[in-house]
């Protein structure tokens, strides 16, 4: 009995000795386009609802996502780089007058915030969701 035990331990741990370890690299999901989703979020933003009455200051949290969602427009749709400009335009505007220390609507801030809400307002048009 002994012997049949040992005689199947050594079968056992042989097994898959000249075996080469496979690896499996992960691949990368193909999930739902997130694009849409983020544009039609940061339409609900009062910043751009209504950044005509919005703080400037308060809006900086919007301008920023904004500015990540530009960046990902040009990433992932080549064909509405010049539209991912436009809503650059405005946030660099933005950012350069440090609109993001004024807490009074009006004045250059303002419109920046208008003319980002115009741009957004087009590209959401165009990439759809």
């Amino acid at each position: 009995m002994r012997t049949i035990l040992v005689a199947l331990l050594l079968v056992v741990s042989g097994c898959g000795a000249n075996e080469v370890p496979v690896t499996v690299k992960p691949t990368r999901s193909t999930g739902p386009d997130v694009l849409p989703i983020k544009l039609k979020a940061l339409t609900t933003d009062r910043c751009y609802l209504a950044p005509g009455t919005e703080s400037p200051k308060g809006c900086q949290k919007y301008v920023t996502e904004l500015s990540g969602a530009a960046g990902n427009v040009r990433k992932r749709r080549p064909d509405l780089v010049p539209n991912a400009e436009a809503l650059d335009r405005p946030i660099s505007v933005f950012r350069t007058t440090n609109c993001q220390d004024q807490a009074a609507p009006g004045g250059p801030c303002t419109q920046a915030l208008t003319d980002m809400s115009a741009a957004l307002t087009t590209v959401q048009n165009l990439v759809g969701g």
